[in-house]
């Protein structure tokens, strides 16, 4: 079932109110899961250029994407080969994918990148709207060289006719911390907000231009003893090609993720138990390919 389309909140990460910006945040993260990050640092020139970058790869033949096939979850990912929702009975996605990693080597020194300061303050904001200090993240080591990946997406306008339902994306919620996407502009991305009930209800995400697109994944869920949503969504085909690069932002694979104790009590006991980031990741990834 469609309603028409969701109206996300907004964050301003240059408000000069971060109790007031938390509760906010607190609010998009409990009701939708989803909000548009304005403000958040990244010049529009810089993305432009990602832009221009992610469609010259994938306008290259196919065989030469090929000889950078995904290996370690770095690199291309062709058509079909992915299938985010593994309940479906359908075909693969219809999207490719190229995946960038971390630029830091287990052999070198430690947080050589260097983050935007409206990066960093989006961490603490949540940290805060969780009753956490602000640096609770950090000194938990899920910034300690956090597991970041950059994904470059091209979803084609023009598909092969197919008996099967056909997804840009199937449905699926995030498996790490927290993405943020950013969209050229065209439609597709969908979210519903309550994933358990029957018939499940879909929402259009609209684009707003500047903003990214914030969303909670599967890990802060259990982190806040699923307080936070990690919501649904997926991509429909449009007609049109389209162009997004969604950054994961995932913490340290030697991090434990367990229930906050500002987000559990007698009467609402941790539903998940303890769990290394790293080992989580690693065994969702391996459902998700089908080839």
């Amino acid at each position: 079932m469609m309603r028409e389309s969701i109206q996300l909140p907004i964050i301003d990460l240059t408000s000069p109110d971060p109790i007031s910006t938390a509760r906010a945040i607190r609010q998009a993260c409990v009701d939708v899961g989803f909000f548009y990050l304005i403000n958040h640092g990244v010049d529009e020139r810089l993305f432009k250029k990602v832009l221009e970058q992610n469609k010259k790869f994938f306008s290259l033949p196919l065989e030469d994407k090929m000889k950078l096939v995904r290996r370690n979850h770095r690199g291309y990912t062709p058509l079909y080969a992915e299938k985010l929702d593994t309940s479906s009975t359908s075909q693969g996605d219809s999207k490719e994918s190229f995946y960038i990693g971390s630029l830091e080597g287990k052999s070198v020194v430690s947080n050589l990148n260097q983050w935007p300061a409206e990066g960093i303050r989006l961490i603490s904001l949540i940290a805060l709207a969780l009753d956490l200090d602000e640096d609770f993240f950090h000194k938990a080591g899920a910034c300690d060289s956090p597991n970041g990946f950059l994904r470059l997406l091209h979803y084609p306008g023009e598909l092969q006719l197919s008996e099967q339902v056909v997804y840009g994306a199937s449905a699926h919620s995030d498996y790490g911390m927290l993405t943020l996407l950013a969209t050229d502009g065209v439609g597709g991305l969908q979210v519903c907000r309550e994933k358990f009930n029957r018939p499940q209800i879909w929402e259009d995400v609209h684009h707003l231009s500047g903003a990214f697109i914030v969303n909670i994944g599967d890990m802060m869920e259990r982190w806040t003893n699923c307080l936070f949503r990690s919501t649904l969504h997926r991509v429909m085909p449009t007609g049109q090609e389209r162009y997004s690069m969604a950054f994961f932002l995932d913490p340290n694979p030697d991090c434990v993720v367990e229930c906050l104790k500002s987000c559990c009590s007698d009467s609402s006991p941790p539903r998940f138990p303890p769990i290394r980031a790293g080992e989580y990741l690693e065994e969702r990834l391996k459902v998700t390919y089908v080839s």
